[in-house]
Formats: structure tokens, sequence, C-alpha cells
């Protein structure tokens, strides 16, 4: 931060941003488009979730956005901590609020055909941003802040507040608000002329009316008021009308004019990007407390761009957790750590058991925390990439004819030409398409090379001979219930490759064995 003055001469801070601290850290750019990974590890979904309904604030590119500096990342840490305050959180809600209702009077203001209902509406936003600023520069004084983010943009407040372009912008409302409360005039009607004057002190008979015909009152009746629609806009009489009123009274509808073009571009640049990316913190806070309402754990990971000895325990698949809460159904947490050499999870098992999601587990809980947010888990040490790859299957695409399998090679190849040893691959069920012999064959020489770059990874597979390849690799299994194969525990352990895939398990469940096929045909 660096000091600036205002016209009146008083020292202003200047803040940069509430999602990066230092000015040099935002030449990356907001990404305007999702990852290529975002579909296959369901961060699509996740994050479309979280967005949702705050469209206007165009929050998708701070999620497409991962940061490459711990610095901050734990800048951001400490801001969402601030945040989970429910009396911040309560207190930057409102301003969120104010500032709403502002852009809703100004966006009311293009629709209006008619000067000084413009010019009313105006006055209605200014208050509203006023109100804003002032509210939150006091809430947040009494809160006990410990981020730098949050800290340095109260010291930016709290100086705006105080500065003579602001205190002016609200002093000058507020005369301007008082001097149009003594506007009072009559409008007589005579046939079709209209007449407007200033109201003399004539006697308001309307209470007195009332008074009279109470005595007639007996009891509840049903209204059969007409209700016509409530609506913002001016026709053309109750414009003219207006404009005979404005003579009336010209110089306080002068004042209005002048305030109107001197603060036309009275909203600052700073508070307005502050009110979108707070929104950041507050949509993703908002969406992770439904599923803490669940009993499901957030944790703020330790953050390496150095030791790739990473951890996660009670992790699990933010959307499919967001989905299975919706349908009342429980979620299973599994745990993960890396210690020494080991770089590569090979994960084998049966069929539905878990090992896809808990692989994309392992890409969002990476890719959360590179954006700073806290990460599913109760506790969590994780490692900064440099870059992120998926290589899930594909349908076929009849456009590159392209057969699966050189599809799956064209793919790989690119992946491993651009990947470094601060990269992190996830791959599912590559070589589905071809022979075991041509699997085994193909897929080791690829691991070799994942090995060789010593980078982290996730390799689903129905081919166990990749789980032993090398001191790098580490077999995690996804488990059924030794009673009955037939179900599935969703649990991932590490443990030796066993091969067993409980196909007749499986076969037995939708009788399709031998023996059930026979039967079904006799009959």
């Amino acid at each position: 931060m660096r000091p600036r003055h205002d016209r009146g001469g008083v020292c202003l801070v200047t803040f940069h941003s509430i999602l990066i601290e230092n000015t040099q850290d935002s030449s990356k750019k907001e990404t305007p488009e999702a990852p290529d990974f975002f579909i296959d590890l369901n961060l699509d979904q996740v994050i479309n979730a979280i967005t949702a309904g705050r469209q206007a604030y165009n929050l998708n590119p701070f999620f497409y956005t991962s940061l490459n500096d711990i610095g901050t990342i734990n800048y951001r840490h400490a801001i969402f901590q601030d945040i989970e305050n429910k009396t911040l959180f309560g207190a930057i809600k409102s301003f969120v609020q104010k500032m709403n209702a502002m852009r809703l009077d100004l966006s009311l203001i293009d629709k209006l055909h008619y000067k000084y209902h413009k010019e009313g509406w105006f006055l209605e936003a200014v208050e509203n941003y006023c109100e804003a600023v002032n509210c939150l520069a006091h809430d947040l004084s009494v809160i006990n802040l410990k981020s730098r983010g949050l800290l340095a943009f109260l010291e930016y407040l709290t100086n705006y507040a105080n500065s003579v372009s602001f205190t002016t912008l609200l002093a000058e409302m507020k005369k301007l608000k008082t001097d149009l409360s003594t506007v009072k005039y009559c409008v007589l009607i005579k046939d079709n002329c209209v007449n407007v004057r200033k109201y003399e002190s004539e006697i308001d008979y309307s209470p007195e009316v009332e008074k009279t015909f109470e005595k007639f009152k007996q009891g509840a009746v049903n209204d059969y008021r007409a209700k016509l629609p409530i609506g913002s806009g001016m026709n053309h009489v109750e414009a003219q009308i207006l404009d005979l009123v404005t003579k009336l009274y010209p110089d306080i509808f002068l004042n209005l004019d002048n305030y109107c073009a001197k603060h036309g571009n009275y909203l600052d640049e700073t508070i307005n990007v502050f009110d979108r990316e707070i929104q950041f913190y507050i949509a993703y806070l908002e969406y992770v407390e439904v599923l803490k309402r669940s009993g499901l754990k957030f944790c703020y990971p330790q953050i390496s761009n150095q030791s790739k000895e990473i951890y996660d325990y009670e992790g699990f698949d933010l959307a499919l957790a967001n989905k299975l809460i919706t349908e009342n159904s429980s979620v299973v947490c599994n745990d993960f750590y890396m210690k020494d050499k080991e770089r590569i999870f090979v994960v084998s098992g049966p069929n539905q058991g878990g090992k896809t999601t808990f692989a994309r587990t392992f890409g969002q809980l990476h890719y959360l925390a590179s954006l700073g947010c806290p990460v599913p888990g109760r506790e969590a040490r994780l490692f900064l990439f440099d870059r992120l790859f998926t290589h899930f299957e594909k349908e076929e695409n009849i456009k590159n004819l392209r057969g699966k399998l050189q599809d799956d090679l064209v793919r790989i190849h690119y992946i491993l030409n651009q990947a470094t040893s601060n990269s992190i691959i996830i791959m599912n069920e590559i070589f589905t398409s071809t022979t075991l012999k041509d699997a085994v064959f193909l897929g080791k020489m690829i691991m070799e090379k994942i090995i060789q770059l010593d980078l982290l990874g996730v390799c689903v597979t129905f081919i166990d001979e990749w789980a032993s390849l090398s001191e790098k690799t580490v077999s995690m299994v996804s488990t059924v219930v030794p009673e009955n194969p037939v179900l599935r525990t969703y649990k991932i352990v590490r443990s030796p490759a066993d091969g067993l895939s409980y196909a007749m398990s499986i076969a037995e469940k939708h009788r399709l064995t031998y023996h059930c096929l026979r039967e079904r045909i006799k009959t």
C-alpha cells in the first residue's frame, strides 16, 4: 500500500485487493475459461454450485485462476478465518446487501424516462452507498481482525470514509433530501385543466372523514378494493406535474441538478472491486457451511512447494458430497498420505468401489488448496503444483478419426511432454480398449516416465503390476464388506493389489452366472 491524497489534502491509503496482497502478484490475470481438467474432476459442478445466484459478480474467473505463491495462499487463509467469525460475516453480508440495493437503484435509472425521476433514484443510490460504507467501516473497527488483508482494507475504508470527497458526498445528499422533504404542493384539477401551486397550509380532511365513518364499521369485512400494480415508473401526467413543481422550488431542484452532475462518478473503484472480490470468500464459506452441518470437516492445509510428503485425513469428493447430502445419504471419507520417496498412488480393486472418486478427491483437494480455500478433511498437508493434468476415459471422437487406444496415447504423450517434477497427473482407467498384455506393456513405459519425472499422481487401473513398479508407487485398494463382497465400503486403503474384481459376486447379484442363465433359458 502507498498513500495518496484526496482533493482536501487528507492522506488516503491505497488498497489493492482482498484476493492478492501485492500488486506484483496481480500480473496473473483472471482466467476466463475453466481449466481442461475441471470436468474430469467434477470441479465444474463444484464451482457452479458455489457461484449459483451470483452471476452478476462474475466469480468463476476467480475459481479458474490457481495461485503459484504460498504467501498469497496464506493471505487468503487468514481472511477466510477472519470471515468465519459470525459477527464479521453478518457485517459483510449487510454491506453486500446495501451495495446490491444501490445497484438496483442505478439499474432502475436506465429504465426511467423523466429527468427528475432519475435524479430522485440517484439520490437513493447514493444514500445506500454511503450507508454501506459507513456501516462497514464501523463494524470492521469494532471486530478483532487478524488478517493483513482485512486490516489493510479497514485502514483504507476508514480513511476514505473521513475524506473530503466522501463526507461532501454524504453531507450534500442529506441536505438535499431534507430540502426535498419540505417540498409541498397542491394539485387543482378542473375538467381538463391541471394547476399546481404551493401548499398553503390547507386543512387535510382525510382524518376527519375516516373518523366520521369509523362508527359504521362492523368488524372484519372483505376488502373489495382493486390492487393496482406497484411500479416505480412515472406517467406523462405525473412528469408534467413534477415539472411544474420544480418551477415552484427552483433553488432546490437546481441544487439537485448540480449534485447529480458533480457526483455522477461517486462510486469508489476500490470499494467496488472489494464488493466483488469479497464474494469469493462469502460464496465458498456458504457452500462449505451446508456440508459442515452434515458433520463433514474442512481444514486449512499446510502448503509446500518443496516437500512432497503430503496427507489428508477424512477427505471427500465435494461434488459427490453435495449430491449425497441433498439426497440425505451418508458421505464416506478417506485418508491418504505419502512419505519419503512415495509419489504415485496406484488404485485398484472392484468396479464401483470408489476408486475414481478417490482420484477426483485427490485432484480437488490440491486444486482448492491452490486457490487458498479451506479443503475437505480434518487435517491436511498438500503440494503446490505448477500444472495439473488429468487423463480420464473419453468417447471416441469421429472428427479426429482416432481409435480409443491411439487417442489415449496421443493425450498421454501431450501430458508427459508438458509435465514437470512439480506437476500433478491423475489417470483414470487408461488403456481399457486394448489387450491386457499391451496395456501392461504400454502402462509400464508411461509409469516409468512418470516415476522419472518425480511428480505426484494418482493412477486408477485394473493392472495390478503397476502398483509395485517402484518405491515411488503406493498400492491402494478399494474394499468390500467381507461377509458380502457385493457391498462396497467405498473405503480406499493402503494394501497390496490383490487382483480381486469380485466379478462373480456382481454376476450373482444380477443373475448372470452360467447356472442362472441356464435356468432362465429353460423357463
